[in-house]
C-alpha cells in the first residue's frame, strides 16, 4: 500500500482544494479521504431548507476531480467521502451524482474494499449547538449536553421521521455498521472525533449555559467506546478545529487504533499522509 491523504473540513474553500488537487497530483496516492464539513456553510432559507451547494458540487467539486482523473489516468486514487454536521443532506444526491461518474466512492454507512483493507464512514457527530441537524445524532443516550441542542429540534434540509430523531444514537448505528466484521485491517472515516481525547478539545474553557459549566470535550462516547472496544487498524476524524493547536497533537493513540485529525482553524490546508502498511510513521503538513 502506497500513501494515502487525508483531509476534512475543507467549507467549501476554494484555495484548501486547489492545494489538494496539487497534493494528489504530486503524491499519486492510493487512496484520498475526505472526511466531511466540505461544502461552503448551509444556511436556511426562509427557514425551511438549505442554501443550495449543488453549484459547488457538481461545479468546482466536479470539474475539480474530474480534472484530476484526466491527468492522472489510471494513476487516480480511489477516494473516499462523508459528508459532516454543516453539509446539508439535501446534497447527498450530487454526491452520489458524482459517485455514479466514478469521481468518489461516498463511504457513509456503508463498507467498501480498498485491497485487503475495508474502509467504513459514519457522518453523525453528537448533538451541538449548531441548528443543522442532518448529521447529529444522539450519542449512547439522550442527554444533551448544557448549551445543545437536541437532534429534533433546529432544522434539516431532508425530513426525518421524528422516531428515528428520538431513538437513534451513534452507539446503536456503530454497532449495526461493523456487525462482527473483522477489524484488523479496517479504516473507519469518522467527522466526529472520539470523547475525551486529543482531537476533541473546544475552546469553551471557563463558559457557562444558565450556570452550568460546558464540557470542554465534545466528541463522541460512543465512538471512544468503538475504537476501544474493536480496535480498527486507523480511524480518521474531523469536526473540531481548535483541538490540535489546543492540545499540540492531530494525533492520538486508543490500543493498537492509530487515530488521525485533519481538521485545523488556520486558513491552511491541514492534510495528513499515512500508509496502512506503517500508520505509526503518519505525517501532517500544513500547506
Amino acid at each position: 500500500m502506497s500513501t494515502c491523504l487525508f483531509a476534512s473540513d475543507l467549507h467549501g474553500r476554494v484555495d484548501r482544494y486547489e492545494k489538494l488537487y496539487d497534493a494528489i497530483l504530486d503524491a499519486r496516492p492510493a487512496a484520498v479521504f475526505l472526511g466531511g464539513d466540505l461544502l461552503p456553510l448551509a444556511v436556511p432559507v426562509a427557514g425551511h431548507g438549505a442554501a443550495d451547494c449543488g453549484d459547488f458540487l457538481r461545479g468546482f467539486l466536479a470539474e475539480g476531480f474530474g480534472r484530476l482523473r484526466d491527468r492522472m489516468g489510471a494513476g487516480y486514487p480511489e477516494v473516499f467521502v462523508i459528508l459532516g454536521n454543516d453539509d446539508p443532506r439535501s446534497e447527498e444526491e450530487a454526491i452520489l451524482e458524482l459517485a455514479s461518474r466514478g469521481l468518489w466512492t461516498y463511504v457513509h454507512g456503508r463498507c467498501v474494499a480498498l485491497g485487503q483493507h475495508a474502509v467504513y464512514g459514519y457522518s453523525f457527530v453528537p448533538p451541538t449547538p449548531f441548528q443543522l441537524k442532518d448529521w447529529e445524532r444522539y450519542d449512547v443516550s439522550r442527554f444533551v449536553d448544557p448549551g445543545c441542542v437536541p437532534p429534533e429540534e433546529g432544522w434539516r434540509s431532508v425530513p426525518v421521521e421524528r422516531h428515528v430523531l428520538v431513538h437513534s444514537t451513534i452507539q446503536k448505528d456503530l454497532k449495526a455498521l461493523a456487525g462482527e466484521a473483522p477489524m484488523e485491517r479496517a479504516v473507519f472515516l469518522f467527522h466526529t472525533p472520539p470523547y475525551q481525547g486529543k482531537l476533541d478539545r473546544a475552546a469553551l474553557d471557563g463558559m457557562k449555559v444558565d450556570h452550568a459549566p460546558l464540557d470542554v470535550n465534545v466528541g463522541s462516547i460512543a465512538v471512544k467506546r468503538f475504537i476501544r472496544a474493536r480496535q480498527p487498524l486507523v480511524t480518521l476524524h474531523g469536526h473540531v478545529h481548535e483541538s490540535a493547536r489546543l492540545t499540540g497533537s492531530w494525533r492520538d493513540r486508543i490500543g493498537r487504533t492509530q487515530l488521525f485529525g485533519a481538521a485545523h482553524d488556520g486558513p491552511e490546508l491541514a492534510l495528513v499522509r499515512f500508509d496502512l502498511d506503517d500508520p505509526e510513521g503518519a505525517v501532517r503538513e500544513l500547506l
